[in-house]
């Protein structure tokens, strides 16, 4: 017997009398007849009880005396008990006597109430699934009697959902908490706009269509303090556009506090130390990145850009140099091993934005590094993707080791909001590929049915053959090569009497090469991006025009570092603000970066859709 067995067992049989007691007063109120249940109180005794209830008691108080009671008074003091537990730091006993009630009443609305009771005691008892379940079990009782959920669901929804790290979910529930909590203050409006600041542009986007109460003000002053927030005065102008819009909101609050703010003063660096390989293996992807670098560059900003070719630098005596050149910001090492031997400099401590993440090493509170990790567009597709309401993705991947790894965190994503595993098919580019496919469609299967009817009957049948049902999405991972054979090879194994099955891919399957030739293999096909690599609002079109005539021949890679470049001179003079205000988001040619509590940089990309004419820009909605 566990500990936690022994503890309630002890428990139980210190109140068993009053339990058992209770328990026989059910059994014979439900066979008794009105007069004799009647009979068993007088007045005097429930007008005791009813002045006892009327005082503070405790838990065990209120157990004690539930054998006093009849059937409902008992049910409504032990309910009452349960909930006492959890405010007494007993989650364990809370949960038990919850258990035990659930099995004595039918009324709908306590049915309901144990259901949260049980799950703010899994919460505490930081069991986060099992009180989710909790939870989704009263929701279910919430639709089946028709009745409204309480602002107690909703607070207690929004702590399991952040615990269980699903933020916009959370925030969701918050939201809703809010509006119905009439007790509410001005800290919650506060922690509220915290939580709306930490999410990303695609999150916002996500919680924006759950339609939470009052989201519309939310969500416009969200966008001007992401857009606006490191320029004082335009940011002002556009709080005050947002107070007359929105007069009786909440967020007031929050537009007079920011309307208060002292202003930031911007950080300005006038030398600028970039270390990338110039020369070696590494020359060309270097060389790129100092373009766009350049290509950012205003000469007449007042800022020298000192190029340091990290493929011959000694990085012992890095810090000399960068003394002696008077550096007051550095740009990189834009190759992971250099940013290794960077950080391992722990004299360097200029305010560095390093063009790659570090393998091992933990950033300093001056380190900000800039993340193309394709992992994170799979959070946001997978996130995105599984509020589309499907509910039988496959995953289909290459097998290198970079699409393993986006295949992987798509399916971890998925599994983690839906609590259900995708199927994933890993592929090979060669004849073995459409084989592959017809598996995983269940194709094959159909063919194989066809072919043994055949051989059974005289006559010869004509069918057509049938995928699978249970798939409602797919989602590819692989090279632009490798879907545009892929693709085909689904259209024409879906059948024509199902529904068309969505495609959906990740930035490896677009290339701008494919935009300029014979795309019709991969229309309808949908996929995320960054601005510089589709015709958006967000893309730098005159600069992309430029790039295409000076480089028209540039790989898709080489593309990126490009953009990497360009962006990482804007944000010089932007972290600061970054840092100090966490609305604060910029809107670059890699996406839309936001800092996170690590000093990370991450993105937020956009959607592009295939169609027979053109590649352009969509709105998931």
């Amino acid at each position: 017997m566990d500990l936690l067995t022994l503890t309630l067992t002890k428990w139980f049989s210190s109140h068993k009398s009053g339990l058992c007691a209770f328990a026989a007063v059910a059994i014979l109120a439900s066979c008794s007849t009105t007069e004799r249940s009647k009979a068993t109180k007088s007045p005097v005794e429930k007008a005791e009880v009813t002045q006892a209830l009327e005082t503070v008691l405790t838990a065990e108080q209120l157990v004690a005396q539930a054998k006093l009671q009849n059937n409902d008074e008992a049910i409504t003091s032990l309910l009452t008990a349960s909930e006492l537990y959890l405010t007494e730091t007993s989650p364990n006993k809370a949960n038990w006597l919850a258990k035990q009630l659930a099995v004595l009443t039918q009324s709908p609305q306590q049915q309901y109430h144990i259901a949260i009771i049980e799950a703010k005691s899994l919460l505490a008892l930081e069991k986060h699934q099992q009180a989710y379940q909790a939870l989704e079990n009263a929701n279910n009782m919430i639709e089946k009697a028709q009745l409204a959920h309480g602002v107690d669901y909703y607070q207690t929804l929004a702590s399991v959902q952040s615990q269980r790290n699903l933020p916009i979910a959370a925030l969701d529930a918050n939201l809703r908490a809010f509006a119905q909590n009439t007790m509410a203050t001005d800290s919650d409006i506060e922690a509220i706009w915290q939580q709306l600041c930490q999410l990303s542009p695609w999150q916002h986007q996500q919680l924006l269509k759950m339609s939470p109460p009052k989201i519309n003000g939310w969500s416009k002053l969200l966008k001007f303090a992401n857009k606006f927030g490191d320029d004082d005065t335009r940011f002002k102008r556009y709080l005050s556009q947002w107070q007359r819009e929105f007069v009786t909101h909440p967020a007031q609050y929050i537009t007079n506090n920011l309307s208060q703010d002292t202003a930031t003063l911007a950080s300005s660096y006038d030398n600028i130390a970039v270390i990338i390989p110039l020369s070696g293996k590494q020359e060309r992807a270097g060389k790129v990145a100092q373009q766009g670098i350049l290509a950012a560059y205003n000469i007449n900003s007042g800022k020298t850009l000192h190029f340091i070719d990290s493929a011959t630098l000694d990085m012992t005596t890095l810090n000399a140099t960068l003394t002696e050149l008077n550096i007051d910001y550095v740009i990189g090492p834009l190759l992971k091993e250099n940013v290794e031997s960077y950080l391992a400099q722990t004299e360097i401590t200029l305010p560095t934005l390093l063009l790659n993440l570090p393998a091992t090493r933990s950033l300093m509170p001056q380190q900000v590094a800039l993340s193309m990790r394709p992992e994170d567009e799979a959070i946001q597709a997978a996130t995105t993707l599984s509020r589309q309401h499907y509910q039988y993705p496959i995953i289909l991947s290459h097998q290198d080791n970079a699409s393993r790894r986006i295949a992987q965190t798509f399916s971890q994503q998925w599994q983690h909001i839906t609590g259900k595993a995708p199927e994933t098919v890993f592929f090979n580019n060669d004849a073995k590929m459409q084989n592959q496919l017809k598996a995983s469609l269940g194709v094959d299967l159909s063919q194989q049915r066809t072919k043994e009817l055949n051989n059974r009957i005289k006559y010869s049948i004509k069918s057509e053959l049938r995928n699978r049902r249970d798939i409602d999405m797919i989602y590819v991972v692989g090279l632009p090569l490798e879907t545009k054979l892929l693709k085909p090879y689904i259209d024409v194994n879906i059948s024509p009497f199902a529904d068309i099955i969505p495609v959906y891919a990740s930035s490896r399957s677009h290339s701008t090469k494919s935009d300029e030739s014979d795309n019709r293999d991969l229309s309808g096909l949908i996929f995320t991006e960054m601005p510089w690599q589709l015709k958006s609002k967000q893309q730098n079109k005159a600069l992309v025009a430029q790039a295409k005539k000076l480089w028209p021949n540039r790989s898709d890679s080489l593309q990126t570092i490009f953009a990497m470049g360009f962006d990482s001179l804007a944000l010089v003079d932007k972290i600061s603000a970054m840092q100090n205000k966490t609305y604060v988001r910029h809107y670059g040619q890699t996406g839309i970066l936001q800092l996170s509590s690590d000093n990370i940089l991450k993105r937020s990309l956009i959607w592009g859709k295939y169609s027979r004419s053109k590649v352009q820009e969509i709105a998931m909605d």
